[in-house]
This record gives C-alpha cells, structure tokens and sequence, in this order.
C-alpha cells in the first residue's frame, strides 16, 4: 500500500497554449470572410413602415439603392428639413436618378444586366409625390425589378 502517496503536493499542469494562435487566426479569417462593409455612408435618415410581404434578394451585388429620408444633423443646417434623395453618397435630384440608373447598369455584366434591382429605402414621413416622381423616372430608366424596403408587421 505504499505505491500512492497522498502526503505529496501535486501542482497544476502547465496550460498548453501551442494552438493559440492557430485558433485566433481562423477566427479572424472567419470574421474577415463573413462580414460585409457599408458601401454608402447615410446622409439620410430613414425609418421604413412596417410591411406586409417580404421578398427575399437572391444576389445582393444586382441591387441598386435609393434612399430618401430627412438629411442628417449635419446637412440640416444647409439642406433644411424636407425629404432628400441619396444616391450612392451624395444627394441628388429626381432629374439625375435615369443617369444613375444607366450608369450602375452599364457596371454590370451584360448577363446580370436584365435581373437588376432597383431597392427604395423611404422614410415613412416622406410624402408621396417624391415617391411617385423616383418610380416615374425609374421607368423612364426602363428600372423594371423595384424592391419596397419595409420592416415586417409582428
């Protein structure tokens, strides 16, 4: 019975911490892979009403926006407080919105140029005729796949 010697203080094993870095670099690769950056910086503001279906978009890259909202703090100043429409980062007015149009359509690859999307992001107090006056300039542009961002009804 003397083979085990309870008297003896064992310590603690020494973590081993050899893949450490090996697991902090896949995660990071994992978060560089997964996540998307921002491509607009808003000068919008917008709240989107709630909605009643949604549509799922099957490629993301096909998708032009447009937003139209209140200008932010900073732009009040000089643009006052009425809707404005943003495209890309800048504000913009109805008349320029066909160029747009053609110029992110000739971006595109001529085979994905038929399923492009047109996604309008509208602030829920923007009052119709602004909206009215994009989706007739949208079909002028000949923009036939317009998307409605809205939050779904719970």
């Amino acid at each position: 019975m003397g083979k085990f010697n309870k008297t003896g203080k064992r310590g603690m094993p020494a973590l081993n911490t050899s893949s450490l870095p090996d697991l902090i670099f896949t995660l990071l690769f994992f978060f560089m892979i997964v996540t998307t950056m921002r491509e607009v910086t808003l000068k919008v503001e917008f709240k989107v009403p709630t909605g009643t279906e949604l549509e799922k978009l099957e490629k993301k890259s096909l998708v032009t926006f447009i937003y139209v909202g209140k200008p932010t703090e900073e732009f009040r100043k000089k643009l006052g407080s009425e809707s404005r429409i943003q495209l890309n980062d800048s504000y913009a007015e109805i008349s320029q919105i066909q160029d747009y149009i053609t110029q992110e359509r000739s971006s595109m690859k001529e085979q994905d140029q038929p399923f492009m999307t047109v996604s309008l992001k509208i602030d829920q107090e923007t009052k119709m005729g602004i909206v009215t006056d994009i989706k007739q300039a949208l079909r002028q542009a000949y923009a036939l796949k317009i998307n409605y961002s809205a939050q779904p009804r719970q």
